[in-house]
């Protein structure tokens, strides 16, 4: 890569957003397809592709001040050539080291060619977390190496650890970063065609933000955490600015149409509630005369119900599809998965066929195929089929409605402004209700639904039994998973949460990219492809056990999920990726792992896996043995089950702008912000997008292409 007249270029051309990584020096067929795991095409994904934490750099201590647990630099003289034993799919490479106090071995995974570049008498700065054998011998594991003069100049910053990826090194990422922000890069603004500013110097001063310049390089190398602070506020600022500028325009759309063909009660909905098997509670009763009076009333319908975990949305949303079918018309309904959507179909017909309702449903998702998939498109396109049950499937171009008249989004968070105006788009006027697990305050609710109709069940259907809690050390884990395993005997099912997919991964969520925040120093966190293998070692071959990471290609988590659901396995060892979009009644256990790592709203999300059938349900949050004591917010999810409170809790908890807090990963799509521990900014943003749309109504913001909005 050169520099000509103050511009980066690579061989091919300068640097934007779009250049290929592959492009960059040292960027190989092999580093790309690792970096590509990890969603890093451009350069662009790269600098949005921010630090998981931070590392200080203490000065370094001798070998008899070591402690396990913690983590420390030690400088020591190598003893000996190193050595590599293979353990599985495991090279182990090993060297001995010393210092005036003692010994010391240190180890590192798949890094053979150490033994070739770390020769015997050298000197150099290890740093790494302190772990104790059997025997009493200390070792430092998967250490970084420097030279004595290299660490002494990273004492006074704080270097990125990034998520990793298995066989990416946090130093390789580094240098990437590092050949994107040229050192001249960070005292001024960079090239517009790779860092674009849409703010300007008085609304800079106003807010009290740092340039998008300097806040790109910041986040990623920061000198100090107060610049990291007021990186991240940046950040997070144009995170919520995108989001609110898609949101505010799609709501002043909706609010200016009215219902010109509004529905006519139909006595079938009414006579469904009355002969249900169990009666729908009060705040249920409220949303459904909400959401009635809106498709029969004057107004186009764009409410949000919003319900925590099992409080009967699902109930209300069939009631609405089956007063649209009722007129005479079509409703649609979207899941975020397959699963979700095949087990509504399921619920549905249930319904129709004990209570004889005259409707005709039809399911589409991407595995119907063939003669089937001809079928539903025809009964739709004729009006044969008057309510549609599906996942992405819905909005493809093909697809030809006969009168679509109601569109439905399930979870919707999962779906995008885009997503649902193309379902809505392909009826005329379409009144639209989106529902939500997602608890989110009063306080916030007022900014990101001023103008939505909103509806809130607040209360737990009666037949369901509350949720019992209980967090504890992960020393625990063998009386955990005791118990767990005497669930599965009684012919219930469970699942175990880990945060990371394999070994040398460090994310609390493979839905997103972390966060910057420091999290707990609680040592490598517990990962889905080993834990799997060691739950296998270690049970009777009779309990079956099934993966699920958000690395796996969707029709094997389909695979998966429906296997789950047909109680084809009894335990789910998963990723977040199942915070959403699969509900098994007979699963009655949830054990989360390095419980730590997550947020309140995507821990409560999590715990939502369970409690959904009649059966007494249990969820187990275990945290990293390490910590000298139980986090805080475990305390408040062992006291409550209910997720307004805790979402109210959260925002009290952190404060707004809590960098260093625990954030709720990949929440509505965001990769840094936070709705409650960033309020305050949530705040100034709107503040800034309501201005800007008075006197710019049609501002296109260069970040806006940036963020994910299906994600909004």
């Amino acid at each position: 890569m050169t520099r000509m007249n103050g511009t980066r270029k690579t061989e091919s051309g300068p640097i934007t957003r779009d250049t290929p990584l592959t492009a960059l020096k040292g960027v190989g067929e092999k580093t790309a397809a690792l970096f590509s795991k990890r969603g890093l095409v451009t350069v662009g994904d790269l600098l949005e592709y921010y630090p998981r934490s931070y590392d200080t750099f203490t000065a370094p201590i001798t070998v008899d001040q070591l402690k396990e647990g913690e983590t420390a630099s030690c400088t020591l003289t190598i003893v000996g050539k190193g050595s590599v034993v293979h353990a599985g799919r495991y090279r182990i490479t090993t060297f001995h080291a010393a210092d005036v106090t003692g010994q010391i071995r240190l180890t590192w995974f798949n890094m053979p060619y150490l033994v070739k570049t770390i020769l015997p008498g050298s000197v150099h700065v290890f740093r790494g977390r302190i772990r104790r054998y059997r025997n009493g011998s200390l070792c430092i594991e998967q250490p970084s190496i420097y030279t004595p003069a290299e660490y002494e100049k990273l004492g006074s910053t704080l270097q990125p650890r990034y998520p990793l990826t298995e066989g990416q090194r946090n130093s390789q990422l580094i240098r990437m970063m590092h050949r994107v922000l040229e050192d001249d890069t960070l005292s001024g603004d960079a090239d517009s065609s790779l860092i674009a500013e849409y703010l300007t110097e008085q609304d800079r001063r106003e807010l009290d933000l740092m340039s998008e310049s300097e806040a790109t390089c910041r986040i990623h190398f920061p000198r100090s955490e107060q610049e990291l602070v007021r990186a991240r506020n940046r950040k997070v600022f144009d995170e919520f600015v995108a989001f609110l500028m898609a949101v505010k325009r799609q709501k002043a759309f909706v609010k200016a149409v009215t219902n010109d063909r509004p529905m006519i009660p139909a006595a079938q909905t009414k006579r469904l509630i009355e002969a249900l098997p169990y009666e729908l509670t009060d705040s249920q009763r409220q949303a459904w005369s909400e959401i009635e009076n809106d498709l029969t009333g004057p107004a186009l319908m764009n409410r949000l119900l919003q319900g925590d975990v099992g409080s009967g949305k699902t109930i209300l949303a069939f009631l609405a599809l089956i007063l649209c079918a009722c007129n005479g018309r079509q409703g649609a309904m979207m899941a975020p998965t397959e699963v979700l959507a095949s087990q509504h179909m399921e619920n549905l017909v249930s319904l129709i066929r004990q209570y004889h309702l005259p409707v005709h449903p039809v399911l589409l998702t991407g595995s119907v195929k063939g003669a089937a998939r001809r079928k539903a498109y025809e009964d739709i396109a004729s009006g044969e089929a008057d309510i549609i049950l599906g996942t992405h499937a819905l909005i493809q171009d093909r697809l030809q409605y006969h009168d679509l008249s109601l569109v439905i989004t399930d979870e919707q968070h999962r779906f995008g402004v885009h997503q649902r105006e193309s379902l809505a788009g392909k009826g005329a006027a379409v009144p639209v209700l989106v529902m939500s697990a997602t608890p989110i305050p009063r306080t916030l609710s007022i900014i990101l639904y001023g103008d939505l109709q909103v509806s809130r069940l607040t209360q737990k259907p009666k037949n369901r039994l509350p949720i019992r809690n209980l967090a504890m050390s992960m020393h625990e884990e063998g009386k955990a998973l005791r118990f767990l395993l005497n669930e599965t005997k009684k012919g219930r099912q469970a699942y175990i949460i880990c945060p990371a997919i394999e070994r040398g991964e460090d994310d609390a969520s493979d839905l997103s990219v972390c966060g910057a925040g420091i999290l707990p120093d609680a040592g490598e966190p517990e990962n889905v492809t080993d834990f799997a293998d060691k739950l296998r070692a270690s049970i009777p071959e009779s309990v079956s056990i099934g993966v699920l990471h958000g690395r796996m290609k969707p029709a094997q988590k389909e695979k998966v999920m429906n296997a789950f659901a047909a109680h084809e396995l009894d335990i789910l060892v998963s990723t977040t990726v199942i915070e959403v979009g699969i509900d098994v009644p007979n699963a009655t256990v949830i054990l989360i792992l390095n419980a730590e790592r997550f947020g309140l709203s995507q821990l409560h999300q999590l715990r939502g896996r369970v409690g959904r059938g009649a059966e007494q349900s249990y969820c187990m949050f275990l945290y990293s043995e390490q910590l000298k004591e139980k986090p805080k917010r475990l305390e408040i999810l062992e006291h409550s089950n209910d997720g307004f409170d805790i979402a109210e809790q959260d925002l009290k908890l952190r404060g707004p702008g809590d960098l260093f807090g625990v954030r709720q990963s990949g929440e509505m799509g965001f990769r840094l912000a936070d709705l409650c521990g960033d309020a305050d900014i949530l705040t100034m943003a709107s503040d800034y997008v309501d201005r800007l749309l008075k006197e710019h109504p049609d501002a296109v913001l260069p970040m806006m292409h940036d963020l994910d909005l299906r994600s909004i």
